[in-house]
């Protein structure tokens, strides 16, 4: 987030100031009914309802200011993830891009990095504001009536214990989806590919069958995560709506013996309403946040991968003009997790001018051969020259 302290303190400062206001909305509309409507003032009704509106214009610069603010801030972090991802990957050696899986790395540097910048957008506007409202609602409530105000205490617990808990269940079943998302953008790439082979061989339906059968595990795994995060909105709105019911019971008799206004009562409970509505804002909040930080550990975990391939600064021997071109010296070569060699005690040289041609079957280590010249991988032992320097030699 270098570069964008500003924008990460201006969004939610105008983000509050927005909801300072919408707190305001209440009391006025309490003395509209208790003093407008009461004594027939439509004066009094027309200023107050002047005042609601100008405050409603203010409150939508000031959201619309947050926005940009976060717009700014969100884009620019996940740029700057996407190109340190995708420096950081092509940095690495071949053996260490294998172990993390080709497929893996471009999902992580696309939709993972979607997620985190929707992370950060809707984290910077709604992460101190959703709270602000709830904790306002419940001090202005204790400025309107002490006594109904203590229905709001005993809501708050309730609701930040559903919250946290579907939160510290949902962050490893959506770790769990985007690695299911990896299984199916490696079979797509694969196919993408090999569309020649797959049509020369008529492998289409196993193919097809393959990409079906990872489609529908993603797609199971997306559900269960899904059906998780589900159970936030009708809980929170089940959990207000009792405290709705509370509220009216308790404050119809207030009202009737005098204790309680018309309008404060109304203050009360749109008091309630601006937590249903925050509430449900902040579950969908915490939802878009457990993908963000799912997927931020993801692209940490590649970021954190760190070379066993070291190049030196400068060439540490000259060129030998006599040498051969090419020189391999009793190498061998296994891959990390294989269980025997792809190459064994290969020796050969090639001289300048010369062609040499590599024939074998399918898997025989063609490939790998020649990958070791280019110092793609490390032999495992022996030693490579180009030109009289061994490969480790050069920069």
């Amino acid at each position: 987030m270098r570069g964008y302290k500003r924008d990460c303190v201006l969004s939610p400062l105008f983000k509050l100031l927005e909801a300072l206001l919408e707190l305001m909305i209440p009391l006025i509309v309490k003395d509209i009914i208790d003093n407008g409507v009461g004594s027939g003032d439509s004066g009094y009704i027309l200023r107050q309802c002047g005042l609601m509106a100008l405050l409603g214009a203010i409150g939508l610069a000031f959201s619309i200011t947050a926005q940009y603010f976060s717009a700014r801030a969100s884009v620019g972090f996940a740029s700057r993830v996407r190109r340190e991802l995708f420096a950081h990957t092509l940095a690495l050696p071949r053996a260490e891009a294998d172990a993390a899986g080709s497929s893996s790395l471009v999902t992580r540097l696309t939709a993972d990095a979607d997620k985190l910048q929707s992370g950060v957008n809707l984290g910077l506007r709604l992460l101190l504001r959703s709270p602000f409202i709830v904790f306002g609602s419940v001090i202005m409530a204790f400025t309107v009536d002490s006594r109904s105000a203590l229905i709001f205490c005993g809501l708050v617990p309730v609701l930040a214990a559903v919250i946290f808990t579907l939160i510290l269940s949902g962050i490893p079943l959506y770790s769990r989806v985007q690695s299911k998302l990896d299984g199916l953008t490696r079979i797509a790439r694969d196919n993408l590919r090999g569309t020649r082979v797959i049509r020369a061989f008529r492998h289409e339906n196993e193919e097809i069958s393959d990409f079906d059968a990872q489609n529908e595990a993603y797609t199971s795994s997306t559900l269960f995560a899904g059906r998780i995060s589900a159970l936030l909105n009708p809980l929170t709105y089940v959990i207000v709506n009792i405290g709705i019911i509370l509220l009216v019971r308790s404050g119809a008799p207030a009202v009737d013996s005098g204790r309680l206004t018309q309008g404060e009562l109304i203050a009360l409970y749109n008091y309630m309403a601006q937590m249903i509505v925050e509430l449900i804002k902040l579950a969908s909040l915490i939802i878009t946040l457990n993908k963000a930080m799912a997927c931020a550990d993801r692209v940490a975990g590649v970021l954190d991968i760190r070379t066993t391939m070291h190049y030196p600064e400068t060439p540490s021997a000259k060129a030998d003009p006599s040498a051969n071109e090419v020189e391999f010296d009793k190498v061998s070569f296994t891959y990390a997790g294989a269980g025997a060699s792809s190459l064994s005690d290969i020796s050969f040289s090639v001289k300048k001018r010369q062609t040499v041609g590599i024939i074998g079957g399918t898997g025989c280590g063609k490939s790998t051969l020649v990958s070791l010249i280019s110092r793609f991988y490390d032999v495992t032992c022996g030693t490579v020259k180009l030109n009289g320097r061994t490969v480790k030699e050069l920069t």
